[in-house]
């Protein structure tokens, strides 16, 4: 039987965590849970296997500990356990290829604030002809809703409103795909969908040639060409963003959907607007078997956006 929702374990906090979230988007969505774990044949055991303990019994225990768990934590949801001696990237891959989601955990914020995804990780995304999802270490389900209000139970949490789900709208890329997968998001969530497309004013040659720089807000509220320019680039941007948001609103008409058109750098702009969100939602360029690489926003929203991260191929 095949599946909707694919997760990978390796025993880790991070794992464990992306875990659950994928167990609880089965539950929202009615849907099984395949539970991956991989493992290698090694001539001598692995540093961290205990003296006669095989590799195969020790994925067996790792892969066991984890669905224990889930069951435990998701009475009631069909879970099929899968062990595949296999590169953990190839066997991601293809599991992504037979399911409607993968869902992958991050090693978490670093020092410095960043998502450390992993090779791994950041190499299933970027190949992946199916949606992924990847959660952060320490992420609970509680983390998905709005904060509870006083005198409300622990276990009574997940009955508290969802948070939103951020959509990084690209309008220059084909976006069905992405747009979808952020509108079924929040009417699964019952919650609200905002939309948010990053734009650029336009450019001014400085006295040096060589440098071009963008004009100063104070600059931008002046007369003339350039202003007018500015002017018109955020309302052309305004216009495509709401003709979008119109669109898929009259297919999802349950979903409140507030948009907007953020003056700045795409990446930098949606770091910025989902840093108190359920889930942001991006698109990534398919069709990259060799090479296969993350763009900018992508990138950018897997190391540095503490919610979790769907990115979704399209065309």
């Amino acid at each position: 039987m095949q599946h909707d929702i694919t997760v990978g374990v390796d025993g880790s906090a991070a794992s464990l965590a992306a875990a659950h979230w994928a167990a609880a988007e089965a539950g929202r969505r009615g849907a099984g849970l395949t539970v991956l774990h991989t493992w290698h044949r090694h001539v001598r055991p692995a540093s961290g296997v205990p003296a006669g303990t095989g590799e195969y019994e020790r994925a067996r225990t790792v892969l066991g500990q984890a669905v224990h768990g889930l069951r435990a934590a998701h009475p009631g949801l069909l879970i099929t356990e899968r062990l595949v001696c296999d590169s953990p990237v190839g066997a991601l891959v293809s599991a992504a290829a037979g399911s409607d989601l993968l869902v992958l955990g991050s090693l978490g914020l670093g020092a410095l604030g960043g998502f450390v995804t992993g090779s791994v990780s950041q190499r299933v995304v970027a190949r992946a002809d199916r949606p992924v999802v990847l959660v952060r270490a320490g992420r609970g389900t509680s983390d998905d809703h709005l904060p509870a209000a006083d005198g409300i139970a622990p276990e009574e949490i997940p009955r508290t409103p969802y948070r939103e789900v951020v959509l990084g709208l690209d309008t220059g890329e084909p976006c069905d795909e992405t747009v979808a997968f952020a509108f079924e998001a929040a009417r699964l969530r019952g919650t609200g969908l905002r939309v948010v497309h990053a734009f650029r004013t336009p450019l001014r040659a400085v006295t040096d040639s060589s440098l071009v720089i963008a004009l100063p807000a104070t600059e931008r509220l002046a007369t003339g060409p350039v202003a007018e320019a500015a002017a018109q680039a955020r309302a052309d941007a305004e216009h495509t963003v709401a003709a979008v948001a119109h669109a898929w609103r009259d297919k999802y008409p349950e979903v409140p959907v507030t948009w907007s058109a953020v003056e700045g750098r795409a990446a930098s702009v949606l770091v910025h607007e989902a840093h108190d969100a359920g889930l942001l939602v991006v698109g990534r360029r398919g069709g990259h078997r060799l090479g296969a690489h993350l763009g900018p926003v992508a990138h950018a929203a897997l190391h540095h956006v503490p919610c979790p991260v769907a990115v979704v191929p399209h065309a």
